[in-house]
């Protein structure tokens, strides 16, 4: 049995919650977290202090997933807008690490390379990015690539995002510092919201050099997954199950996703690797990882970016297999999940259409791999996590988001509740649960929903 310590990046649903749901598909394992309202969220930062008590007080724990930045910032939306000093920063990571040297659990913790993200929506990020957002993307873009130091950011803006950046820069080398004595098992900086050239691929390229010579450092495009995937990791340390991918459109896997800077084919290899798989072929495999790729570019839900959907014959294997949807960002392709769930699905391990490729890949095969490797199997808890993982990625975000987001006054559970229940009936028909499904907007937007099982 396996004794487990999450620290989330965040309160959503996909940070949270997700987590539980792939855990209780094995009833040998107890997953523990800190209390819900400790965690931070879009406006406020978690309660650092508070979760550090709380894992002081944790007794037996075979294994801690930690998220750095919610040790250091308070979570990875307030790494961009904290003024903390580095100072401030280094005492909490270091009181965070006392109590983790004493214990003999095994470490994963996982940081963010500080993203820079292409628009002038400061959501997430700090005020100046509605009016300099793009033009400060522009200037880490060139600056990469042809060396360019002209911008007309102004230079008390400029001046404070670069310090912010050099800032959590040295934080991520003092974690490959404390990597070095030993203190880490596993070790990953994140690249989230990136290009191909920017301030945080050189920042990556140089993290790369500072941990050369250590084992279990990895640089990863992507970043809400990352706990689910170093779940896996921690999970499957003394089997690695082999996993052969098969593309919808094999010619398409040198494309570049959305939001990621390295190819299909990179991106799903290097999901499996770090979850603790090995990639396989057609010769020698234990799952069939089915990837749902495009064939120019990927579409973009949320941005209307219409791709053609899958037209082709879906034949199932007859071994274990997975589903990673990735034709579009941010939701599912309705003509590729019409044809699944048309289909008996003997043999089939989980299905994720969650955001970036790296977020369905990630979600995907840690939780199939974790109920492929359960000593102790529960058919409902993967009922559940299904029942959920569906609708989200497909009835919601695919579906029901685009109909109700037009008019803000439809950010109500109960219009959720109404508009979900035709995919309800679909979903539950393939998964049954014995438990009432209940939706909310967990942050006040239509970006993310929440699906309560009761």
């Amino acid at each position: 049995m396996s004794k487990i310590a999450l620290i989330p990046i965040d309160n959503r649903p996909v940070c949270y919650k997700l987590p539980q749901l792939i855990t209780s598909q094995d009833k040998e394992h107890s997953l523990y977290l800190p209390d819900f309202d400790l965690m931070g969220n879009l406006t406020k930062a978690a309660k650092t202090d508070k979760i550090i008590n709380w894992l002081s007080e944790l007794k037996d724990i075979d294994i801690f997933i930690i998220s750095l930045d919610t040790i250091a910032y308070g979570g990875l939306i307030p790494s961009r807008r904290s003024n903390d000093s580095i100072e401030v920063i280094i005492h909490r990571i270091n009181e965070l690490f006392t109590i983790l040297k004493n214990t003999k659990a095994k470490v994963f913790a996982f940081s963010g390379i500080m993203r820079i993200s292409n628009n002038n929506i400061n959501e997430e990020e700090k005020p100046y990015w509605s009016s300099w957002g793009k033009k400060i993307f522009e200037y880490s873009y060139n600056f990469h690539k042809k060396g360019m130091f002209k911008t007309d950011v102004p230079k008390e803006i400029l001046q404070d995002y670069l310090d912010t950046r050099r800032r959590n820069f040295e934080v991520n080398k003092y974690y490959i510092e404390l990597k070095r004595q030993g203190l880490i098992d596993t070790l990953v900086f994140s690249k989230d919201d990136c290009a191909k050239f920017g301030l945080n691929i050189l920042e990556a390229q140089e993290l790369k050099i500072h941990a050369q010579g250590l084992n279990n450092v990895f640089i990863k495009t992507g970043a809400d997954e990352l706990p689910l995937t170093l779940l896996s990791r921690a999970l499957n340390k003394e089997k690695e199950i082999k996993i052969y991918p098969v593309y919808s459109y094999p010619f398409g896997i040198e494309r570049l996703s959305k939001y990621e800077d390295i190819t299909v084919k990179q991106s799903v290899e290097s999901q499996i690797e770090l979850s603790g798989g090995i990639v396989a072929n057609e010769q020698n495999y234990d799952m069939i990882l089915l990837v749902n790729n495009f064939k120019q570019e990927q579409g973009e839900l949320v941005m209307n970016v219409d791709v053609p959907l899958f037209s082709g014959n879906l034949n199932l294997p007859e071994k274990p297999y997975i589903v990673a949807d990735i034709l579009n960002a941010n939701g599912s392709d309705n003509n590729f999940v019409s044809k699944l769930l048309s289909k008996d699905l003997k043999n089939f391990y989980g299905y994720a259409a969650w955001n970036t490729t790296g977020n369905t890949l990630g979600s995907v095969i840690s939780g199939a791999l974790t109920y492929y490797k359960a000593k102790k199997p529960d058919k409902n808890a993967f009922n559940e996590l299904q029942t959920v993982r569906f609708l989200d990625d497909w009835a919601y975000q695919a579906n029901v988001r685009s109909k109700i987001r037009n008019d803000i006054t439809n950010l109500s559970p109960e219009i959720l509740k109404e508009n979900m229940a035709e995919y309800e009936k679909i979903i539950t028909a393939k998964f049954p649960i014995d438990k009432k499904i209940n939706y909310y907007f967990p942050w006040n937007r239509f970006f993310e929903t929440g699906i309560i099982l009761s």
